[in-house]
């Protein structure tokens, strides 16, 4: 299974959703694989912390080699990092994705991704973060998937972002991959004593939109889990936000 968290907004925490599954996915045992798209890499330190500056092999390099035409170039596999968490293994960002992505685009390379997973096939599961844009590498990791999640936060701006992405979904659906669909809406940053975040999932839930039951609470321990590099169910599993991943990871699972 190969899941893309995708959101055109910022902030709406799609590294730490798609890492914190991942974590959980490897913790059960799960061969799990982390896909950073993201120039800015935040997933990829959230599961390499420091290591992640002594990397020789990034996605750059992978896309580079594409470019080059390396008939006998390193194999996609060749790409992955190993984490300090048993099972899980991350094929990491770099910040020089900002300037390959123009070339990229122009040589029609969106499908070289999907190409690349396709032969990765020692992993049970793997989750792809993506930037907050829709540009070549969301376009690639959505040709990719199978499924796709979308964070909510729970504001307007969010809300009114919403309607434009599921349009872009659904394009990508109808011309690249009929296979994709939309697992569900994560509910993010949700304080269930607060009437502007009940109303808005309300609201979209009576409108047909798929939101999942599963609601990831608001809390400072996740920047925590940030600073540690380590993800909510390694740094405190009987937290409450831990319960809630958990939760929404066998939702998905189910």
């Amino acid at each position: 299974m190969r899941r893309v968290v995708f959101n055109q907004k910022g902030g709406v925490g799609k590294s730490t959703i798609a890492c914190n599954l991942a974590a959980i996915s490897a913790a059960r045992g799960r061969r799990t694989l982390l896909v950073d798209l993201d120039p800015q890499a935040n997933a990829s330190r959230y599961l390499l912390g420091q290591a992640l500056e002594e990397q020789k092999k990034t996605l750059a390099h992978f896309f580079d080699d594409i470019l080059a035409y390396k008939v006998f170039g390193a194999k996609p596999v060749d790409y992955v990092v190993p984490t300090r968490f048993p099972n899980l293994g991350v094929l990491p960002s770099d910040p020089r994705l900002e300037d390959l992505q123009v070339k990229l685009e122009s040589r029609y390379k969106m499908y070289k991704l999907r190409e690349a997973l396709d032969t990765l096939k020692d992993f049970d599961e793997i989750f792809i973060d993506t930037p907050p844009a829709l540009n070549f590498f969301t376009r690639s990791a959505l040709i990719s998937a199978d499924a796709c999640l979308i964070p909510f936060d729970c504001d307007d701006f969010s809300r009114r972002a919403l309607y434009t992405l599921m349009d872009s979904v659904r394009e990508i659906q109808s011309d690249h991959n009929r296979s994709l669909r939309v697992e569900g809406i994560v509910v993010n940053h949700y304080q269930a004593r607060a009437n502007l975040p009940v109303r808005m999932v309300e609201e979209l839930r009576a409108e047909g939109l798929p939101v999942l039951d599963a609601f990831l609470s608001a809390s400072v321990k996740i920047r925590e889990s940030h600073a540690q590099a380590l993800p909510m169910i390694h740094l405190d599993p009987r937290h409450k936000l831990s319960r809630e991943f958990e939760a929404l990871y066998d939702l998905l699972a189910a």
